[in-house]
């Protein structure tokens, strides 16, 4: 029986990319995809979503506008080094044909999680704003929800948009901190493990010889998205994260993941945003979240390039 997920994105590159994996697997049911702020608007993120599911002939899939700013910060720039002004790379594709839905992403989460209790999984790969607003509107889905798998934070590691902490915490720092300790079932895909799973220029190469329309684009966005890598950390590729959150989805042994209470600093400081994990042998909170700390980045990478298209 193929599993019921929700994909709660951005849409930039890695989401776009997450977005076609999710398609394909024969072991998902994309039942909707909602949109926030984060890497781009979030008009923008909900026209690139309908432009990807269209290109990779899933239009089909409902699509839902979420949040357009954090629960109390002001809204922070695009990520235009690594995404482009578009989103895509500044890779141009199609108006889209369809448009989203009239509901809103936190009123389609809650709905389509009291239709279906304890089948639906959450995946959040963007700001955590639509999943937090769901759980103030309706906090009996904490207890419905199958499990939500978070693309976010840097638990053991350096983050990517702060020293310490990751850019879709740092979106919305208080939702994530709601979110966090609502008692929601969570796993955590963060940059400990997400930066291991690199997408090369061999792959983009391997993805052009194919010479399809979906191929090149992809190949076409992803050369933006390392490039960026390249400039800022000297990477040679670039980072799968939003597409290993999904792949946790199909494959949970692709990662192991470590029971851990985690909260996250909304202090304002220069550790704002960051992940902190109590890893004593006796810590002072009983575990809430999952925290993948290991991924056999091989096998996963080999599984995503067979799926992606």
């Amino acid at each position: 029986m193929k599993k019921k997920v929700i994909i709660d994105v951005d849409t930039g590159i890695d989401d776009a990319m997450a977005l076609s994996y999710a398609v394909h697997s024969p072991d998902l049911e994309v039942c909707g995809v909602t949109t926030t702020f984060g890497n781009i608007s979030v008009e923008e993120a909900t026209r690139n979503t309908l432009q990807v599911l269209e290109l990779v002939k899933a239009g089909d899939i409902p699509v839902y506008q979420g949040a357009s700013k954090p629960l109390v910060r002001e809204l922070k720039e695009k990520a235009k080094l690594f995404h482009g002004e578009n989103g895509l790379g500044n890779i141009e594709l199609p108006l889209p044909s369809g448009a989203p839905q009239a509901m809103s992403a936190a009123a389609y989460i809650v709905s389509a999680t009291e239709a279906h209790p304890h089948e639906i999984t959450l995946v959040t790969v963007g700001s955590m704003t639509n999943l937090a607003l769901a759980i103030m509107a309706a906090p009996q889905i904490v207890s419905l929800v199958k499990r939500v798998v978070v693309m976010g934070g840097a638990v053991t590691v350096p983050g990517n948009r702060t020293p310490v902490a990751e850019a879709n915490i740092c979106a919305d720092p208080e939702a994530a901190s709601f979110v966090f300790q609502s008692g929601i079932p969570l796993t955590l895909v963060g940059l400990d493990v997400t930066m291991q799973t690199l997408l090369t220029r061999e792959h983009l190469q391997q993805w052009r010889e194919r010479d399809t329309k979906v191929s090149r684009f992809f190949a076409d966005m992803c050369e933006v998205y390392m490039d960026a890598y390249a400039k800022v950390g000297n990477v040679r590729g670039c980072g799968l994260h939003d597409p290993l959150a999904v792949g946790v989805v199909i494959d949970p042994t692709f990662v192991k993941a470590v029971p851990m209470h985690v909260q996250v600093d909304t202090s304002g400081s220069a550790s704002d945003a960051r992940t902190i994990g109590d890893r004593r042998e006796n810590p002072a909170f009983p575990p809430n979240i999952d925290v993948c700390l290991e991924v056999d980045h091989e096998r996963f990478v080999r599984h995503f390039l067979e799926f992606v298209m």
